[in-house]
């Protein structure tokens, strides 16, 4: 495939084409489909899995907003879409988000080829104008003199028709985009960088330790490596550098002795026994609010026994008692 894409006609307009779409990406386009390329990699163990989904999103004229997207699966191979589970899941979709339309699809290569104007034709069913957005790993790293000063690597196609030589052939033009994010969205992503719902003040707190033990190991390899250096003469030796590090190591408490053992070992006893008694308050809390609740239902049961009924308005039921008390 790789050969045939170096000798085919490029399928990309050259910059000098420009395309008058607004185009907005928010956030959750952009984690879908790198969850989605992660996710095949490691199921497919292929370093370039065929990734593919649609695009959802709402369209105001020339202005389009890319919303959210889902997986499509594929029929003969990679030539053919389901179009019956892209129908089911559109109108699922639609269902919830009755704002949103399929306007396009994605994909994950360095370029779009012919391969991808052959999809293209198939989603034409579904919109008059499908964009294609394509997630290009490989320019993870871009500048910033980049023609669309984008950082992503995701590069948005607008599908147009070319003539040339007295014929008609499809074509795609780059559109640049603007990354929208709501304040919803930043609250989103905020959490999910954090870690999701199990982000507590204490899961913070162990974060940062590790942060920061994680950074001081690094920069001990590196002192330990420029000595070994020094050592094997394959690094200048500065005699301010060593000093310093000998004065650093004299200023470390003795660690490596059978006290010190003996007292990290105490404490870590201690810490893991405070786990277990938190653990265990915890199951007897439970515990306790199960008995109470298994004594609120059988007490009412018991309850509920035969009683003698009262008559109207307070009266004993039954004539020869009435006439009794008269």
């Amino acid at each position: 495939m790789s050969s045939m894409e170096t000798d085919e006609i490029s399928v990309v307009l050259p910059s000098t084409a420009t395309s008058g779409l607004s185009l907005s990406l928010h956030p959750l386009p952009i984690l879908n489909i790198s969850e989605h390329l992660t996710r095949l990699k490691l199921q497919t163990n292929s370093a370039n899995p065929f990734v593919l989904g649609a695009l959802l999103g709402t369209q105001n004229g020339r202005e389009v907003e890319i919303v959210n997207t889902f997986e499509l699966a594929i029929e003969g191979g990679a030539e053919s879409v389901d179009h019956g589970f892209l129908v089911s899941r559109r109108d699922q979709y639609k269902q919830v988000f009755p704002s949103l339309e399929f306007i396009g699809w994605y994909t994950v290569a360095p370029k779009p080829t012919t391969r991808h104007i052959a999809l293209h034709d198939q989603f034409t069913g579904y919109c008059s104008t499908p964009l294609l957005l394509i997630l290009q790993p490989t320019l993870a790293m871009i500048s910033s003199t980049d023609v669309n000063a984008q950082t992503l690597p995701f590069k948005a196609f607008e599908p147009s028709i070319e003539i040339r030589d007295r014929k008609s052939r499809s074509v795609y033009i780059e559109v640049p985009y603007n990354v929208e994010t709501g304040e919803a969205e930043r609250i989103a992503v905020d959490w999910t960088a954090r870690g999701g719902g199990s982000g507590t003040s204490l899961e913070s707190h162990l974060q940062t330790q590790r942060s920061a033990v994680k950074m001081l190991h690094e920069r001990i390899l590196v002192l330990v490596k420029y000595v070994a250096d020094v050592i094997a003469g394959q690094a200048t030796k500065n005699h301010d550098i060593l000093r310093s590090l000998a004065a650093l190591i004299a200023s470390l408490p003795a660690s490596e002795n059978k006290a010190f053992r003996e007292e990290f070992e105490t404490e870590y006893e201690d810490v893991q026994l405070t786990a277990f008694l938190s653990s265990l308050t915890k199951s007897a809390n439970i515990l306790n609010d199960l008995v109470d609740k298994h004594l609120v239902t059988t007490t009412g049961r018991d309850d509920r026994g035969p009683r003698r009924r009262m008559g109207r308005q307070g009266t004993i039921p039954g004539g020869d008692w009435g006439d009794r008390l008269h």
